[in-house]
């Protein structure tokens, strides 16, 4: 599907209309998610850790088409998916995290001992109780479906209870507010943005910094070469397409998308359609509902398939599920995806 080109983001998210008012529906999801909430009239009162950065001052921004305003650092957070969990580790915030869902893996090795303390509410989507038991006042998701009447709550409802909510811009699916593409630029700005609720500047400085030299230092292939992004399917793969992460990685490797004319962050295509660009190269998310290996092993066993070039010649490459999706993670994916090219045997 065709979407509208995105202008700069700084420039864009100036120019959006603020939202004003609660939905009635909101409202009375609110009453009910309040009369869930514990009180909290005999508790200690929660001290915030100082940020790794060095001041904080009051932010609202338009997010996904939702006002956030934050008037001091969040103290208790709950974060859904892996890439918002990432984000908050790698910026050094884990004494604010009180709980985590949805984790699509486990967490890279230097986040582990920062993760380890860490409360895991749900393996998937926290439903409403589970959220309000940790008693949250921000809650970071990785996709806006996170938050629904079904799941963690509506994001005016929360609101209505002093409860922020941040979804990754990456992930906006709203006309305007979708990155088409996505880049590298626009994950940074994410960095920056979520940092600066937290008055974690600094820190965010230095992790930019670090991820454009990590990009900075791949090298491109001598000779042009293609690639296809299998993230899942069967009997109809679902593969990266023109303007998400996977293209984005790709392109940062110096890969051709056999799928860069796709319209769309990722998409279901025929294996005809792949037998038919026949890549040089297959990337393989590996999950731990589809793993790596299982795709080779469809890949090999299908008499289509298994003439494939890549498949002939075993040209993959892989990356685990949370390095996927668009987060802290992609820079070093870039790297990763690179340094495996550069190890395969010439193709022939």
């Amino acid at each position: 599907m065709s979407r509208p080109a995105r202008t700069a983001p700084a420039a864009h998210r100036s120019a959006r209309r603020r939202r004003t008012g609660a939905l009635a529906l909101a409202l009375t999801l609110g009453a009910t998610l309040a009369a869930c909430a514990p009180t909290t009239a005999t508790e200690e009162p929660v001290t915030a850790s100082p940020s790794p950065s060095g001041g904080f001052s009051p932010v609202t921004l338009d997010n996904c088409g939702t006002e956030v305003t934050v008037e001091a650092p969040p103290e208790r957070v709950v974060t859904i998916k892996s890439t918002a969990t990432e984000m908050l580790l790698a910026l050094g915030l884990e004494d604010a995290l009180v709980g985590t869902a949805f984790a699509d893996g486990p967490v890279p090795a230097p986040y582990a001992d920062a993760a380890a303390g860490i409360p895991v509410l749900s393996d998937k989507v926290p439903g409403q109780e589970a959220l309000l038991e940790v008693q949250p006042d921000f809650v970071y998701g990785g996709w806006e479906s996170n938050f629904s009447p079904d799941g963690a709550g509506d994001r005016d409802a929360l609101a209505a209870l002093g409860i922020a909510t941040y979804v990754s811009p990456a992930a906006c699916k709203g006309e305007a507010y979708m990155p088409d593409p996505l880049t590298f630029d626009e994950l940074f700005d994410e960095i920056r943005e979520i940092a600066s609720l937290f008055g974690a500047g600094e820190r965010a400085e230095e992790l930019v910094a670090e991820q454009e030299a990590a990009l900075a230092s791949v090298t491109p292939p001598a000779r042009e070469t293609t690639a296809l992004w299998y993230s899942s399917g069967t009997d109809t793969p679902y593969v990266g397409a023109g303007i998400g992460a996977p293209q984005m990685m790709l392109e940062a490797v110096g890969l051709t998308n056999v799928f860069a004319d796709v319209h769309d962050t990722w998409t279901s295509a025929g294996w005809e359609q792949v037998v038919a660009a026949d890549p040089d190269v297959i990337v393989l998310v590996d999950a731990a509902w589809n793993t790596a290996e299982s795709k080779i092993e469809l890949l090999e066993s299908n008499p289509a398939t298994r003439e494939l070039t890549a498949v002939r010649e075993q040209r993959y490459l892989t990356l685990p599920f949370p390095a996927a999706e668009a987060g802290v993670r992609n820079a070093d994916a870039v790297v990763d995806l690179a340094e495996q090219l550069a190890a395969l045997p010439a193709a022939r």
